[in-house]
This record gives C-alpha cells, sequence and structure tokens, in this order.
C-alpha cells in the first residue's frame, strides 16, 4: 500500500510504495530489488578489485556467491533471534525477508564465515579476498539502505533539522512501540518529524568507500589492512547512528548492534595499530599481489587453465611443429 512521506521543511511529498508490481499472484517487493542491485554493483567492484590485489575474478566471485547466500540466511537468523518475542507467535512470517528485516551484523558473521570456507575450497586467498570484499560492502550497503527507505524502517527519533522526515507508516510505529521505547527512556512524538537514518548511513558507507578507495588501496601495507579499515569505519559510523534509532534490536538494555558495533570498531583498530608497528619492523608478509603465485593466480595458470595465446603465435607454434615432425 502506498504512502507518502513527507519532508516538511524542504516542503516535499514523496509517493513511496513497496510493491514494484505484481505478476499474477505474485508481488515483486521494492526491497528485493533494491538488495539485488546492490548484490550486483558489489560484484562488478569485486570485479575489478580482484586483479589489484592479486587473485582470480571469476574464483572470488564464486566466493561472492556463497557469502551472499549464506550471509541473508545468517541477517534474518540475526534478526528473528533478537525478535523471537514476536516470530515465536509468527512462524510463517521468519522468512518474510521481503518485508526487511535483515540485520546487518548477522550477515557480515555469516558472509565471512561462509565466504573463508569457499576460499580454502577454491583456492583463494582469504586476505586479499576480505580486502575486496570489505570495498563491495561499503557500496551494497550504502544502496541497500534505501530499501529501508521504501518499507519505512531504520528511521530515528525526533529531529528539527532540515532533512527530518514522516509519514503515515512512521507514525502508526511510533504510536504502537511507544510503551517500549518509554521503557529505554525514549521519547518520541509520533506526530513530528525523524531523523533519516537509514540515509545517514547510506551517505557515511559512501564517504568510507571512496577513502578506503583513494587513500587506503594505494598505500596499504600488508594484506587484510583494506578490510580492517571498513571494519573500523562502518563501527564508528553504525555506532552513533544505531544511538538514534528506534527500532534497534534490544538484549537487556543494550542496543545490540551498537553494542556489536563498539566491539569490531575497537578491536579491529588494535589488530590494526599491531599490524602498522609489525609492518615498520620489517615483520609482516609482502603484499600477495607482488607475489609469483598472484600472478598465476590472475591469470588462472594457477588453476589448471592456459592462457589465451594470440593468432600469430599460435600459428608458428604450429609452423614449428609441422618442421619437427618432417
Amino acid at each position: 500500500m502506498a504512502d507518502i512521506v513527507s519532508f516538511p521543511a524542504l516542503g516535499l511529498n514523496i509517493p513511496v510504495d513497496p510493491i514494484l508490481t505484481k505478476i499474477g499472484p505474485i508481488d515483486i517487493h521494492w526491497y528485493g530489488i533494491i538488495i539485488a542491485i546492490a548484490f550486483l554493483v558489489g560484484g562488478a567492484i569485486l570485479a575489478r578489485l580482484s586483479p589489484i590485489v592479486g587473485i582470480n575474478a571469476d574464483r572470488s566471485f564464486d566466493v561472492l556467491m556463497g557469502a551472499f547466500l549464506g550471509g541473508v540466511i545468517c541477517a534474518r537468523i540475526y534478526y528473528v533471534a533478537f525478535k523471537w518475542d514476536y516470530y515465536q507467535n509468527h512462524l510463517d512470517q521468519v522468512w518474510h525477508i521481503w518485508e526487511g528485516g535483515l540485520a546487518i551484523y548477522g550477515g557480515l558473521i555469516g558472509g565471512v564465515l561462509v565466504g573463508m570456507l569457499i576460499c580454502k575450497l577454491r583456492r583463494v586467498k582469504i586476505l586479499p579476498m576480505l580486502d575486496c570484499a570489505g570495498m563491495g560492502l561499503l557500496v551494497g550497503q550504502a544502496i541497500g539502505r534505501w530499501g529501508n527507505f521504501i518499507n519505512m524502517e531504520a528511521f530515528g527519533g525526533n529531529t528539527t533539522l532540515p532533512w527530518g522526515m514522516t509519514s503515515e507508516s512512521i507514525s502508526y510505529y511510533l504510536q504502537s512501540v511507544s510503551a517500549e521505547l518509554a521503557a529505554q527512556g525514549i521519547t518520541v512524538d509520533p506526530a513530528l518529524p525523524v531523523h533519516p537514518t537509514f540515509l545517514y548511513e547510506s551517505l557515511w558507507n559512501m564517504v568510507g568507500f571512496f577513502l578506503l578507495l583513494l587513500v587506503v588501496l594505494p598505500r596499504r601495507k600488508f594484506d587484510g589492512q583494506i578490510f580492517l579499515g571498513y571494519v573500523l569505519w562502518y563501527g564508528l559510523g553504525r555506532y552513533w547512528i544505531e544511538g538514534l534509532r528506534t527500532d534497534s534490536l534490544m538484549w537487556g538494555p543494550f542496543r545490540v548492534s551498537q553494542l556489536v558495533a563498539a566491539v569490531c570498531a575497537l578491536v579491529s583498530l588494535i589488530v590494526l595499530i599491531i599490524c602498522l608497528l609489525r609492518w615498520k619492523a620489517g615483520k609482516t608478509k609482502p603484499l600477495y599481489c607482488h607475489s609469483e603465485e598472484s600472478a598465476l593466480a590472475v591469470s588462472g595458470e594457477l588453476y589448471g587453465k592456459k592462457k589465451a595465446v594470440p593468432a600469430e603465435e599460435a600459428a608458428e607454434d604450429a609452423s614449428s611443429e609441422e618442421k619437427e615432425e618432417n
């Protein structure tokens, strides 16, 4: 059902319908379309960066496919686990992912674990693969957050900033959870505009992508540095953005994502500092992309694939073989 999202201070009224179209009895949801676009763009970035970090683009895409599937499943399990009070009485809705409800950190945990397993099976170096994944994840998450906008979720408390937004769906939701928010010490007026926290995270992720691409990638000292930068950047942003939200997954008095974000940011910062100190002391391995094995991996020769031979060279080789036979 269509809703009108209003930005009163900007004088904007945007009609939003979570359903793009219908094909017979099947509803095609914008949320699924946006997630698919995020996946494709992230995959394109992965393919572009794979040779730069020294891994085979085809095999890295194999890893991406498995990691994506594992990530979506774990993201949903994570979300349902922290909303079990609701889902235990609505088991038929557990896998309704088109309605939203994919927890990013659950997806990251599942995606990384499954991705590492497939790296082992497909003989792809894990740390360079994680570096590529971090870049693709930032852009994918930036795009994916617009699915939250379409579904009218992932918004914050009241704000007087010019970009504050409101809608009937937002007002209805805030009224329905007013008691829960009050128990958390949060007071919200359902009739007033709220923070578009989905937008904050989308912009934060895009800034992080360009910082990693333009600043860190050309100057990286060791494999895994970009992924650590991703975890640190995303953790910092998610920590403060989560503090604004009114739909956080809770663990007792704690916002789950805010707690996980703080831990991830802190751990990644410590590991990053340790690795940089080890690099300065000459104790880290050279970048994988500078190795002979990497060159073979990128070309496919490491996996038994022959490099393409120009037609002229092939003709010369054939001519030489004929002369030898004669």
